[in-house]
């Protein structure tokens, strides 16, 4: 487990520098080394190119965010990891103007990131329950699949967050 106290954005920057360094960390704590299915924990899981995985039994494919709040992004690890941190470090709430501005990415992408984390943290935003956006957290949900999500697959990631908030 990564023990670093995060005092900046270039320290979380120089420390994940690749997407492969942040590729092997989400592996190192959601697997420590041994690869399990998330179609099936019996399954045998052959090992494809690209970082991804192949279940025997579903004969799916998966990589290391499948099923976790990663699922599906087209944005970089690496700024996810810093998303991650801000969002975590902060004590009141960021807004996406100011992430999408930290992040070089758009407003409509960091306010969807913000809500993903605060979802997988079990967080509420004062502002987002006064403008009930009940069809946009729903779309998130089912997007995300927390409900979905085992135990055991949130606590590696959830104790990488409890890291970063040191």
């Amino acid at each position: 487990m990564l023990d670093i106290d995060f005092k900046n954005k270039e320290s979380l920057l120089q420390t994940f520098s690749t997407e492969q360094k942040c590729i092997a960390h989400l592996e190192a704590l959601r697997w420590n080394g041994r690869v399990i299915s998330p179609f099936d924990n019996t399954s045998v899981v052959y090992s494809c190119t690209t970082n991804t995985y192949k279940c025997k039994n579903s004969g799916k494919y998966f990589n290391v965010k499948t099923g976790t709040l990663l699922h599906n992004t087209k944005v970089d690890l690496q700024k996810w990891f810093v998303a991650i941190w801000i969002v975590s470090l902060q004590n009141k709430r960021i807004n996406s103007v100011a992430l999408s501005k930290e992040l070089g990415i758009t407003q409509k992408t960091a306010w969807y990131m913000i809500k993903r984390i605060q979802l997988y943290l079990n967080r509420k935003d004062d502002t987002f329950e006064k403008k009930n956006y009940a069809t946009s957290v729903s779309n998130i949900v089912s997007k995300i699949n927390i409900s979905e999500l085992e135990e055991k697959e949130k606590l590696p990631l959830l104790q990488w967050l409890q890291l970063l908030k040191k």
